[in-house]
C-alpha cells in the first residue's frame, strides 16, 4: 500500500493524476477512519484505486458514510419544515436525467441535509450521493461557495472558488472528458428566514442574518427556527456553455465562480435585506459628503452661524431620516401582523407575483403601490417578505415619527419626510443624499406618489417630488437599473371608513396621535373581507430616459444636474405608473355590489335585476379587454349578493312581489369609495351609456367625435390608458361588446337603445348613472364660468364656488356624497381644461375663455337632463354672492 502523504501538501492536479497512474487519492470524504484509526478530515481520505483491499474500505466507507448521513436527515426532518423557493419547481427547467452538481451557498452540514432530502423527496440526483457524469467521477455531488474554518471562533476561509468546482473542471481536462450536458444548481438554505404562525422571542433572536455564527448558534437557530427554514433553488448553469464561451478550464471556473457570488448574494440580499452598515456610520456618510458639506457651509454663510453648528444642524436632519433597520424587529413585527391579519381578513390574495419576480432580477425595485390606507405599506412588506423579498424602505410621512411607534416604523424600515423642503436647503440636500446612498447599496424603497391617501377610493394626482428624487440620484450613480413596480391594493372595507367620511364633510383632518392605537379595539371586532394586492406592469426607467435623451448615459451628471427634459421625463414616469396601477385592478364583490346599488336612485334594487345588472358588469369588465391583468371576482352574481349580506353591507328586504336588496343611507356614502376603485374599467361603457340618456340613437361618427371632446377630462381624472389616436377603435369595441350584451342595437351605422320599457334600456340607464355624477361636476363648473363671465373669477374662487355648488345639489337632490364636492376632483378638470386652451389667464390672474366653452356646455344636453341642467343652473353662484358686506 502507498504511504499516505500529509493532504495539505497535495494539489488538486495531483490528486488527478494519481487517479491516473493508479497510486493513493485523497478523496474529500467528512468524518471516515481510515486503516490506521485516525480521522481523516475532508480532502484527506486515502484510497489507492489498484488496491483490492483499498477499495473494498472505500465502499465500506462510504456506505458508512451514507449511512450515517441518512439517520442525520431522518432526525433532522422530524422537526425541520422547509418553504422552498420557486413554489412551482418545474420552473427551474431542471432536468433531472442530466448529471446534477449542487453548489451550496454556506457550507454547514445542516444546510446539506436539508437540500438532501427535498432533491430526495422530488426524485432528483441527491447532493450526498457520488457524482458521476461519464468519464468524470466524484465522491459527493456538492461543493460549497462559501465555507468557515475553527472550532470556537469562526472565520471565512479565503478562496476565490469552490473547491469541489475546481475538482470537477480538472476532472473534465485531465481525463479528456466530456461535460455530458452537467448542470450546475446553486442552493441557498435560509434557517429561520421562512416565517411561519409559531414565531416567538427565541425564533427572532435565531433568525438568518448577515453576522457570522459558530456552529453553536447554527444548532440553536436548527432547533428554534427549523419549521422557518427557506431553501432557494436557482436556475441551473450548463457546464458546457461556460466551457464554450471560456478559452480555459482557469477562466471558465472564474467566470462560472462569479455567477454563483452574484446569485447567492441577490438571494441573500432579497431575503434578509443588504448587508447595511450602523446607522451612525450611514449618517456620517450622509454628512461627509460633498453635495452636503457645500450646502452645510451655504447654511452658515446665509444664516451667520459657525460651521460647527450648522453641521449639527445637518447632522440632526440625518438623524431625524435614516431609518435603523432590524431584522430582529421585522421577525416581530412578521409574528404580531399575522395574528392581526387572521384576525380582520378572510384572505389575502397576490396577484401576478410571478411575473415580477422575474421582471425584479438584476434591477433596482421601487414599489410605487395606490394609497387607499394605513394598512397598505404593512401588508405589502408582509406579502414580499413571505414571499422571500426583504421589506423595502418605506418614505414615511415625518407626521408618523411619534414616540414609540415612530422608532417601530423606523426599524421596520421607514425613514421620514417632511411634507415640503423647498424653503430648507440643508435638509432637501441631507434627504437627497440618504435616498441616493439607500439606493446605490441595493435598499429596495417604496412610496406613495399620491402623497396621501385617497379618500375617494380614486387614484389622486401624483405628487413628482420623490420619483425626480429618485431619477437624479440613479443619474448621478446608474449601478443597476430601476424599475418602478406599480401595485394596486383592494380592499372590500377600509378601518378608516368613517374618517374618511368626516374629512370629506368639511372636518378639519386629525393628526396622527397615540392615542389612535385605542381604534385598534374596534377594528378587531370587525371582519375586513377579504384583500387583493395585484402586480402591474413595471415601468423601466431606462426605457423612459432612452425615450427623452438616447444619449443620457454618456453624459456626466452631478448633485445639481438637472437636464431639460427632466420635467417631461418625470411626470410621464408618474403618468404611466398611475395607468399601470389602475390596469392591474381587480374587481371584487363589493365594488359589483356598489356600482350597481348607487346606480340606483333609492339605493335599492329588486333582487333579480340586481343579479342580472351584476352579471352584465362582470361581462363588460371581462370583455373590454382593459388590460391583461384586470380581473374579477369569480363570484356569481347570487353568490355576490350572498356575500353582501354576511359582510353586513346590505340586507334583504322580504316582499310579495320579490324580494329588494338595499342599504341604508350611511353605508351607501361608505360604498362610493369602493365604486370608484373600478371607476376606471367601466369609464367608456358608461360614458356610451350617458349618450343614450336623452336620445334614442347616435350615428357611430357622432359618437366618436364627442368621445373625443370628453375623454381628455376623463382620461385625466381617471387615468385612463388610451391614446387619441387608437380611440375610434375603442369606442367600437366597446359599443360592439355593448349590442353583444343586449345593452345597445345596431342599425347600419347608427347605435340605439332598446325599446323604452324593456329590462335592457333599464339596465342601460343604471349604467349610465356610474358616470353620470361626473359630468354633473364638469357642467357645475362650466355654467360658474358661463354666469360670471370671462375675466370675472380666479382660479380659487371658481374652486370655491365648485364646491359649495356641489354641496348644495347633493343636499337638495341626491344622497349626500361627500365626494361629489371633493376639492381634488374639481381642481383635476380645471385644470384640464387650462391644458387644453379652454380656459387662460388674463394679466390679473383671473380666468378668461372663448367660445369654446359654450360649444362644451352645448353637448352636456345629450347627456344631462333639461332638470338636472335646470337645477345646476339655478344653484350656481356668482361670484359677488360670496363676498360679505364690510361693516
Amino acid at each position: 500500500m502507498a504511504a499516505f502523504t500529509d493532504p495539505s501538501h497535495i494539489t488538486g492536479l495531483d490528486r488527478l493524476r494519481a487517479l491516473r497512474n493508479g497510486s493513493a487519492l485523497f478523496l474529500p470524504i467528512t468524518g471516515l477512519v481510515g486503516e490506521n484509526g485516525r480521522w481523516y478530515t475532508p480532502g484527506s481520505f486515502p484510497v489507492a484505486n489498484s488496491m483490492p483491499e483499498q477499495s473494498r474500505l472505500r465502499r465500506l466507507g462510504v456506505s458508512l458514510y451514507s449511512a450515517w448521513l441518512g439517520l442525520l436527515r431522518w432526525l433532522l426532518h422530524l422537526w425541520v419544515r422547509s418553504t422552498i423557493v420557486p413554489e412551482d419547481l418545474s420552473e427551474l427547467g431542471l432536468d433531472p436525467e442530466r448529471p446534477t452538481f449542487y453548489v451550496l451557498d454556506t457550507y454547514a452540514l445542516s444546510s446539506l441535509l436539508i437540500a438532501d432530502q427535498i432533491c430526495r423527496d422530488q426524485g432528483w440526483h441527491r447532493p450526498a450521493r457520488p457524482f458521476r457524469a461519464g468519464k468524470i467521477e466524484l465522491t459527493r455531488s456538492y461543493g460549497a461557495h462559501r465555507r468557515y474554518r475553527g472550532l470556537l471562533i469562526r472565520s471565512l476561509e479565503r478562496r476565490r472558488h469552490s473547491a469541489m468546482l475546481r475538482h470537477l473542471l480538472d476532472l473534465a481536462e485531465i481525463s479528456d472528458a466530456e461535460p455530458n450536458g452537467i448542470q450546475i444548481v446553486p442552493v441557498s438554505v435560509l434557517i429561520g428566514r421562512a416565517p411561519d404562525n409559531e414565531d416567538g422571542f427565541f425564533k427572532i433572536l435565531f433568525s438568518e442574518n448577515w453576522d457570522l455564527g459558530g456552529r453553536l448558534r447554527r444548532l440553536f437557530s436548527t432547533l428554534v427556527n427549523g419549521r422557518a427554514t427557506l431553501v432557494q433553488f436557482g436556475q441551473p448553469v450548463l457546464l458546457d456553455d461556460i466551457l464554450a464561451q471560456s478559452p480555459g478550464n482557469g477562466q471558465a471556473l472564474a467566470k462560472l465562480s462569479r455567477i454563483l457570488r452574484v446569485h447567492f448574494k441577490r438571494t441573500r440580499t432579497a431575503a434578509i435585506g443588504p448587508d447595511r452598515s450602523h446607522r451612525r456610520t450611514l449618517v456620517e456618510t450622509v454628512i461627509n459628503s460633498p453635495a452636503v458639506e457645500e450646502a452645510v457651509a451655504a447654511k452658515a454663510r446665509k444664516d451667520g452661524i459657525s460651521q460647527v453648528k450648522a453641521q449639527a444642524m445637518a447632522r440632526g436632519y440625518a438623524r431625524e431620516i435614516a431609518a435603523d433597520y432590524s431584522y430582529t424587529v421585522v421577525r416581530i413585527c412578521d409574528m404580531l401582523l399575522t395574528w392581526f391579519w387572521n384576525r380582520i381578513y378572510r384572505g389575502v390574495e397576490v396577484k401576478h407575483f410571478r411575473q415580477f419576480r422575474e421582471n425584479s432580477a438584476g434591477n433596482e425595485v421601487i414599489y410605487v403601490p395606490c394609497h387607499r390606507s394605513h394598512i397598505d405599506y404593512l401588508l405589502l412588506s408582509y406579502l414580499l417578505y413571505h414571499r422571500g423579498f426583504v421589506p423595502p424602505h418605506i418614505a414615511a410621512g415625518v407626521n408618523l415619527n411619534m414616540p414609540l411607534i415612530g422608532g417601530l416604523l423606523r426599524r421596520g424600515g421607514a425613514f421620514f419626510l417632511r411634507r415640503s423642503f423647498r424653503s430648507q436647503p440643508l435638509y432637501a440636500a441631507v434627504f437627497n443624499q440618504y435616498v441616493a446612498l439607500i439606493l446605490s447599496r441595493g435598499v429596495a424603497l417604496e412610496y406613495f406618489i399620491e402623497g396621501t391617501r385617497s379618500r375617494t377610493g380614486r387614484l389622486l394626482p401624483p405628487r413628482a417630488g420623490m420619483l425626480s428624487i429618485t431619477v437624479r440620484a440613479f443619474l448621478r450613480s446608474q449601478n443597476r437599473p430601476i424599475l418602478f413596480q406599480p401595485v394596486y391594493i383592494g380592499y372590500e372595507r377600509l378601518a378608516e371608513g368613517n374618517a374618511y367620511i368626516s374629512e370629506l364633510s368639511g372636518q378639519q383632518k386629525k393628526p396622527e396621535s397615540l392615542s389612535d392605537l385605542r381604534n385598534l379595539v374596534n377594528i378587531l371586532r370587525k371582519n375586513y373581507g377579504e384583500v387583493t394586492v395585484s402586480f402591474g406592469e413595471p415601468v423601466r426607467l431606462n426605457q423612459l430616459l432612452e425615450q427623452h435623451d438616447p444619449d443620457w448615459a454618456q453624459r456626466p451628471y452631478d448633485v445639481d444636474s438637472k437636464p431639460p427634459w427632466l420635467s417631461g421625463l418625470v411626470d410621464d414616469l408618474a403618468g404611466q405608473i398611475m395607468v399601470n396601477i389602475n390596469r392591474s385592478s381587480h374587481v371584487n364583490p363589493i365594488n359589483l355590489l356598489s356600482i350597481a346599488l348607487l346606480a340606483s336612485r333609492k339605493q335599492a334594487l329588486d333582487e333579480g335585476d340586481l343579479g342580472r345588472l351584476l352579471g352584465l358588469l362582470k361581462g363588460l369588465v371581462g370583455g373590454l379587454q382593459y388590460s391583461d391583468r384586470v380581473t374579477v371576482t369569480a363570484m356569481p352574481p347570487e353568490q355576490i349578493i350572498e356575500y353582501g349580506l354576511q359582510m353586513g353591507l346590505v340586507e334583504r328586504h322580504v316582499h310579495r312581489l320579490g324580494s329588494i336588496i338595499r342599504t341604508d343611507a350611511t353605508t351607501a356614502v361608505l360604498l362610493t369609495y369602493f365604486r370608484n376603485n373600478s371607476a376606471h374599467l367601466l369609464a367608456m361603457s358608461a360614458w356610451i351609456a350617458c349618450c343614450f340618456l336623452n336620445v334614442q340613437r347616435v350615428h357611430r361618427s357622432r359618437l366618436k367625435a364627442l368621445t373625443a371632446t370628453v375623454y381628455p377630462f376623463l382620461r385625466r381624472e381617471l387615468f385612463l390608458p388610451w391614446t387619441l389616436d387608437g380611440l375610434d377603435e375603442v369606442v367600437d369595441h366597446t359599443a360592439d361588446l355593448m349590442v353583444e350584451l343586449g345593452l345597445l342595437r345596431q342599425s347600419q351605422d347608427r347605435l340605439q337603445r332598446p325599446p323604452g320599457g324593456s329590462n335592457e334600456t333599464y339596465y342601460l340607464r343604471l349604467l349610465a348613472n356610474t358616470m353620470v355624477q361626473t359630468f354633473e361636476r364638469y357642467f357645475i363648473t362650466v355654467s360658474i364660468l358661463a354666469k360670471n363671465g370671462s375675466g370675472h373669477l380666479t382660479r380659487a374662487q371658481l374652486e370655491q364656488l365648485c364646491i359649495l355648488s356641489a354641496q348644495r345639489i347633493s343636499l337638495l337632490h341626491q344622497f349626500e356624497a361627500p365626494e361629489f364636492s371633493d376639492r381634488t376632483l374639481f381642481k383635476q378638470f380645471i385644470e384640464s381644461l387650462t391644458e387644453s386652451g379652454v380656459l387662460g389667464r388674463d394679466d390679473n390672474g383671473r380666468l378668461i375663455f372663448d367660445q369654446r366653452l359654450q360649444e362644451f356646455a352645448r353637448d352636456a344636453r345629450l347627456i344631462l337632463d333639461k332638470e338636472v341642467r335646470h337645477a345646476i343652473i339655478q344653484v350656481t353662484p356668482e361670484v359677488l354672492e360670496l363676498e360679505q358686506p364690510s361693516s
